[in-house]
């Protein structure tokens, strides 16, 4: 079976040497994904791996110790680390998104506090903002509340849904809703007395990520730790620039690759695989072009994030599922990466799923017209 050091690194804005360290974390990663899936984890060793390889330090701008690499080497570094381990690749997603939330904000002490020990890898960072987004929506209520005290602090009461890796983290950027309906977001050292991360709930793939909830019993959050607001619809103040909203289909079409990988490597002995693979591969292609159109110039494009995540979505399902039935039985062992990426890519239809997207791909299924 195809291993990812025999695979070409697909990173055209990276220097050589560059693309020798992310072949060589591929590599790491790849090799430790399948018994990472089954012990499912939190996926230490390989963050370990990430650090020795000073990934950290790429998302993170030379000003605060890191070596600012633009979105579009970021992009293709999720792309190619997406295709040797997804759940890895995912948690640091959710580490990004808070980096890309302190990196935005106006408070430069706490800045100068957290992104050089980020950089580093010595300080991880989480974000748990779904309830303001795309999660409990539909609540009157809000499911995480603040109240300022009498010295300006915070008290947060409630949970945060959906959180990654909370339990290990040391930092939480998190949202909370003032009785005006103003909101604030935070970065919340996780060891503030009343903040109660859970250890992971058992998913149907992409466990050893540990996401889960994170209660707030009356806890106290220094106004120190400010990072936007108070102001209605606090995400729209702080998105930490970049390309925001295209991580998720980066993800997705890294998977697809995987999968479009190992039906090229079967067609090479299998030529009834051949136009399968031939035809996965010119739409991961197009895919892949269609994301660093958007990453580098989104006004000059005539699609938007919206259709990538829908059309990743599909080709995401359809390739791993190919994948599984192109390995026949073997797919179907426990130990197969086929059978692995076919459950990791029913995550892209729960996760920050847009309804739209979500219903696009609901007709799809149904083979009906989403026009």
């Amino acid at each position: 079976m195809e291993t990812f050091s025999e695979r070409t690194i697909q990173a055209p804005s990276l220097e050589e040497a560059d693309v020798g360290r992310l072949q060589q974390l591929c590599r790491q990663l790849a090799s430790a994904a399948t018994e990472l899936d089954r012990q499912q984890q939190w996926p230490s060793r390989q963050f370990n791996w990430c650090r020795d390889a000073g990934l950290f330090a790429w998302f993170i701008p030379q000003e605060y110790g890191g070596a600012g690499w633009s979105e579009q080497q970021l992009t293709e570094v999720y792309l190619n680390l997406s295709q040797a381990c997804l759940t890895t690749t995912f948690v640091l997603t959710q580490w990004n998104a808070a980096c890309k939330r302190i990196i935005g904000s106006d408070n430069e002490p706490l800045k100068r506090e957290l992104l050089p020990a980020m950089a580093s890898g010595e300080l991880f960072a989480t974000v748990g903002i779904s309830h303001l987004s795309t999660s409990r929506q539909h609540l009157q209520r809000p499911v995480l509340e603040a109240e300022c005290t009498a010295a300006g602090d915070f008290l947060l009461d409630g949970f945060s849904p959906w959180v990654t890796g909370a339990a290990h983290a040391d930092v939480i950027v998190t949202g909370a809703t003032l009785p005006d309906r103003r909101q604030v977001m935070l970065a919340v050292p996780t060891a503030t007395s009343g903040v109660e991360p859970h250890a992971g709930v058992p998913l149907v793939a992409l466990t050893s990520s540990c996401t889960d909830r994170v209660e707030f019993h009356q806890a106290v959050i220094d106004s120190s730790r400010l990072l936007a607001g108070p102001v209605e619809n606090v995400l729209a103040t702080n998105a930490g620039g970049g390309a925001g909203g295209l991580q998720t289909s980066t993800l997705a079409i890294g998977l697809a690759r995987a999968a479009t990988g190992y039906l090229a490597e079967q067609a090479r002995t299998r030529t009834e695989l051949q136009p399968i693979a031939d035809r996965f591969a010119d739409e991961s292609s197009a895919l892949t072009e269609m994301l660093l159109q958007l990453t580098t110039a989104p006004d000059s494009c005539s699609w938007t994030a919206a259709d990538l995540r829908q059309r990743a979505n599909s080709l995401v399902l359809r390739a791993t599922q190919a994948a599984l039935t192109a390995a026949k039985g073997a797919g179907f062992v426990a130990t197969h990466p086929t059978g692995r990426w076919a459950r990791e890519a029913l995550f892209f239809l729960v996760w920050s799923c847009p309804q739209p997207v979500a219903n696009a791909n609901l007709c799809e299924l149904a083979q009906l017209s989403s026009d």
